[in-house]
Order: structure tokens, then sequence, then C-alpha cells
């Protein structure tokens, strides 16, 4: 299971604090509130949004295969507001207030990992609420699930992420055993197991 460390350059994009850097000065970062049924009904700062008890927004998680059928897991840089230091699915993120999931899924991975998928479709939706013990902080998120397919070599953003490996599902047993992974990482990989199995196939053990 080799780990690639991030070499990348360092981001242009939004910071990992939950603002963006305009000419010196920060800007904060607007997230979709939604109902129950996912419907838009404001917006709300970015870590105004995952302070107790958290507040319901639009999210989504992109889990990219390589050919092998190994899912792309990424180590979430310790310069993270959120969860910094623990293993989590490709890239999970927000869209911008009025960004459509997909758009902004492509976008992130881009952004974290230097790669564009040769293939990604949806696969769902989840709720979930998921208190981070760590940090304090509360993931209330209405979550667009995406699955593709990867055949570039990652190039993290390290401001973004630490580092990167392939993982059979065998592999991420292990890895779960000895590291810390996301808070909403089992939820949002057994909501997207349907899709993933179609997409890699019965053998590849997802």
């Amino acid at each position: 299971m080799p780990i690639s460390p991030a070499t990348g350059s360092a981001s242009t994009g939004p910071a990992s604090n939950g603002s963006s850097t305009v000419n010196g000065s920060a800007e904060a970062i607007l997230l979709e509130l939604v109902d129950e049924t996912g419907t838009t009904i404001g917006t709300a700062e970015k870590l105004s949004a995952h302070l107790p008890p958290g507040r319901l927004h639009r999210a989504f998680s992109v889990f990219l295969f390589d050919d092998a059928g190994r899912l792309l897991m990424q180590r979430r840089a310790l310069g993270k507001y959120h969860s910094p230091g623990v293993w989590s699915n490709t890239c999970c993120g927000h869209p911008y207030p009025g960004e459509q999931p997909f758009v902004a899924a492509a976008r992130r991975t881009a952004e974290e990992l230097g790669v564009a998928p040769v293939l990604m479709r949806e696969a769902g939706t989840v709720r979930y609420n998921h208190p981070d013990p760590a940090s304090g902080l509360v993931e209330q998120e209405f979550n667009h699930l995406f699955v593709g397919l990867v055949r570039a070599e990652p190039r993290p953003d390290p401001q973004e992420v630490m580092e990167t490996t392939f993982v059979t599902p065998a592999q991420l047993a292990e890895l779960g055993a000895g590291a810390t992974l996301s808070a909403w990482f089992g939820t949002v990989l057994d909501a997207a197991r349907p899709a993933a199995r179609e997409l890699t196939g019965a053998e590849a053990g997802w």
C-alpha cells in the first residue's frame, strides 16, 4: 500500500480555515443551507455552519478508483480547520451557493489532488449528523455522492492534502485499524457502495 506525500504547489483557492484571500484580505466562504429534502433555504458562513449543533448544509463526497478497483484515499493536511491529519475519501467539500454539486466535486478534486477523473457519475445522496470529537465541530450535511475512475497520478496540494494512497477493501481495513478516519467517512462510503460496486465490479470487493 504505497503512500505518496503531497508535493504540489501552494493552493490559490480557498484557504483551509474556511476563508479565501483576495488582495490580502480574508473573504468569508458561504455554504448553501438546505431543508431535509435538499432544497436550498439560505446561506451561512462556512465555519458558523459547523458550530454545534450544526446547520444542515449541502456537501459532496467523491470516491475515485483506479482500473484495479482500488479507492484513492487522502490524508487531510494538518492546517485544515476541520479534521486535520485524518484519512478520508478521495475528496469532499461544499458547493458554493448556486454551484451544481457535480461541478463543485470536479473543481475541488482538481484543486486538492491535481487530477481530473476520466469518468465521474452521481451515486445518490445521504443526510447525516456527525460531531467531530477532536475539533468540537458538527457535520450536519445533505451530501451528494459521486464515484468515478482516475488514471493520472495524484499531485496533491500540500495545503489541503498530506498524502494519498490507493487501497483495496482489505487495505482500507488495515488503514482504519492503525489510523484515524474522518467522522463522516464510514457513512458516505456505505451510501456510495452500490454505485462503487457497479463501477468497479464484484471482484474489487466493494
